[in-house]
């Protein structure tokens, strides 16, 4: 989910370059500080560009393994939604009415519908962020991060999610004749050459595929009509890149299977790579492979980057707070794995610990509605992307684009 994060911050990166790399001038007023923490939010940093993506997460989350989230907690992100269905990433003031200045987004509006829809009783809400998000598709049949931006894989892959949490058809939602899954598969790249059967963000200004890590994590996902939260399954297709036969998503999810298993042969977890930052493990993108691999051939087939998990994920799920332990309840649960007893971990105490006390929660789990004093909220990882784009001078290329420089085998 690192694309997502990084067109998160794409705007604050952008004023913050344009200011080291512009003459010396006299000195502006400082920055306005971070709004103060609402009440009701999961986290403990700032909201400002991923307020409703960690929100939509960490209820999502507690849902998924049987807790009922916190009233305050599900009314603050209702009370973020736009009049006309869409949510942008936070919205201090929502006493005021959504203008063309409140930069709305198909990322944020997916995630808030899957995580509505699953608690129930929002279906008002998410009919309208539905209708919005079907109103801003591309004659591509996808979508972009922004309304009219071309469409990307991580982009039509949540709202692919949204659309079947909402009981759509995604093949019947149609724009120009297309649909997401012709989208996606034209985001696929061939099983022949550099990064085989890798689903790629966006294609570059010379309509080039470039394979990424990342966007085909969420490729196999959103190719085989499933959401943020993949039910455990049973073995599926076997994991061989193939281009024989005519293009189907079923075959794209696994030919992008394929490419994955091999990515994480070697260490058992994907890098990640930043212009100017060593190369590092990538914790979350290796979360969203395990649920990737497991939605597409089983829980057997992500054994291997689930251990790995198990046994290093904690501190970094502590220092990136809710959607982080999201993401590992999401890999705990696609694969039958228990997220109580993670590597030793209790992903659903710590994750509940990040909010307002949720209503109720199993005997002996320990929840606690205090917020843990070092958690963050991704906005560590957030605020660490955006030093390394300032760092590497041409850093904001690899923000806007989120095409990291992952190739793998």
């Amino acid at each position: 989910m690192n694309v997502r994060r990084r067109a998160m911050v794409l705007a604050a990166a952008t004023a913050v370059i344009g200011a080291v790399t512009s003459p010396a001038v006299a000195a502006g007023p400082s920055p306005a500080a971070p709004p103060a923490l609402p009440s009701g939010l999961y986290g403990s940093s700032d909201p400002t560009y991923d307020g409703v993506w960690r929100q939509s997460l960490a209820l999502l989350a507690q849902h998924t393994v049987g807790v009922r989230p916190a009233t305050s907690a599900v009314d603050w992100l209702t009370g973020q939604q736009c009049a006309n269905g869409a949510f942008a990433p936070f919205r201090a003031d929502v006493s005021k009415p959504c203008d063309a200045k409140v930069m709305v987004d198909t990322n944020n509006t997916a995630a808030a519908v899957q995580a509505l829809t699953a608690l129930g009783g929002h279906r008002a809400a998410t009919g309208k962020a539905v209708a919005w998000l079907k109103s801003v598709q591309n004659t591509d049949g996808g979508w972009g991060y922004a309304p009219g931006g071309a469409s990307d894989t991580n982009s039509t892959s949540v709202v692919v999610g949204a659309l079947t949490a909402v009981g759509e058809k995604p093949a019947r939602i149609e724009k120009g004749g297309r649909s997401p899954y012709d989208a996606l598969v034209k985001l696929a790249l061939p099983c022949e050459g550099e990064g085989s059967g890798a689903f790629a963000f966006q294609p570059d200004k010379k309509r080039k595929l470039a394979a990424n890590a990342d966007a085909t994590a969420a490729g196999v996902v959103g190719a085989l009509g499933k959401g943020l939260m993949v039910e455990p399954a049973m073995k599926g297709e076997a994991a061989v890149c193939s281009d024989s036969g005519s293009p189907s998503p079923q075959r794209a999810a696994a030919n992008g299977a394929a490419y994955l298993t091999k990515a994480l042969g070697k260490d058992g977890h994907l890098m990640s790579a930043l212009p100017g930052a060593t190369d590092q493990p990538d914790f979350g993108n290796t979360a969203d492979a395990v649920v990737a691999l497991a939605a597409q051939g089983g829980a057997e087939r992500a054994a291997g980057p689930l251990k790995w998990l198990e046994r290093n994920s904690s501190a970094w799920a502590k220092q990136s707070g809710p959607a982080a332990y999201a993401q590992l309840v999401f890999a705990a649960h696609a694969t039958g794995t228990d997220p109580r007893d993670f590597g030793g971990t209790d992903l659903v105490r710590q994750l509940n610990a990040t909010g307002p006390a949720p209503q109720t929660a199993p005997a002996g789990s320990g929840e606690s509605g205090e917020s843990a004093a070092d958690d963050g909220s991704g906005g560590g990882n957030v605020w660490w992307m955006v030093g390394a784009g300032l760092a590497a001078g041409a850093g904001i290329g690899f923000l806007l684009s989120g095409r990291a420089k992952r190739k793998r085998p």
